[in-house]
């Protein structure tokens, strides 16, 4: 069975108030316990989490699939997926039912992948985003490609070198980066793990782990532009994103996306106010 591949994107497109924190916190602290965020109305990194968290309720309320009718599951790896009630269901539908996520989030872009099937099938898929910008703000980009290059394998700086000039050494460290975190978070690795075992041949486009090719990977690479408001001031962010998700074929396969009209059959954006407006709703 040919599991789609599903993205949200909800961009925090403005600065939130004590009392929208409040209602996102209460709501996930209510419909999603297993959810461990500390309450800080004064955090942004707080905030982002949380509104992460509403995500898979805002999906399940699409499918109008009460709260009631569905429960998170979770491996001993962290892996997440949604089973729903088998009432009312005849007992293939429900195998084929659970529906495997990764919520992935970056400054001012929080996103959900998705996939429905057999457990099995769908638990493998994670997403990475990662800002087009240096951190620390300011600091030039090769410093910035030189902070991170114990992140890369000797190739892959090789597809940084300083000589390519800045704007194509941030665009290829971000897809290196978010194809990474991708896959790590695809197949459940924890915050630990050598990223430097992981290696994205672009060009060719392979990857490899510890030297062994990774077959049976499809991997997904898109942008995502978010006009922010901040105070009084509109910026303008740009977003490396990659999605890694196992499908079990011979050869893993990348696919990228290079204009919106691609991601209009998969990607959905949305916004902080759509989100709040529909709170009510989601507890149902």
């Amino acid at each position: 069975m040919e599991c789609p591949i599903l993205v949200w994107m909800l961009s925090i497109n403005r600065d939130v108030t004590t009392d929208e924190y409040e209602k996102c916190y209460n709501l996930v602290k209510e419909c999603v316990p297993h959810a461990k965020i500390p309450h800080d109305n004064t955090s942004i990194e707080s905030f982002r989490q949380t509104i992460c968290e509403m995500l898979p309720l805002l999906m399940m309320r699409h499918r109008r699939i009460s709260r009631m009718k569905w429960k998170d599951c979770v491996t001993s790896n962290g892996k997440h997926w949604i089973e729903q009630s088998p009432d009312d269901m005849p007992p293939e539908k429900f195998l084929q039912s659970m529906i495997g996520y990764h919520l992935a989030y970056d400054n001012s872009l929080c996103g959900m992948i998705m996939t429905q099937g057999r457990q099995r099938q769908v638990i493998n898929i994670g997403l990475g985003i990662k800002q087009l910008c240096v951190e620390p703000r300011g600091v030039a980009v090769a410093a910035y490609a030189e902070s991170l290059a114990h992140k890369l394998t000797p190739l892959e700086q090789s597809f940084v070198a300083p000589e390519l000039g800045d704007e194509v050494v941030l665009r290829r460290l971000c897809i290196l980066l978010s194809l990474k975190a991708a896959y790590i978070k695809a197949v459940g690795q924890n915050r630990a793990f050598d990223w430097s075992r992981l290696e994205f041949n672009i060009p060719d486009e392979t990857a490899r782990g510890d030297d062994h090719p990774l077959q049976g990977w499809e991997f997904r690479v898109f942008k995502a532009q978010l006009g922010v408001q901040r105070s009084s001031t509109v910026i303008e962010e740009s977003y490396q994103c990659a999605c890694a998700f196992f499908r079990g074929t011979k050869e893993s396969k990348f696919i990228w996306h290079d204009n919106a009209k691609d991601l209009e059959a998969w990607v959905q954006f949305i916004n902080v106010d759509q989100m709040i407006k529909v709170i009510p709703k989601l507890t149902a």
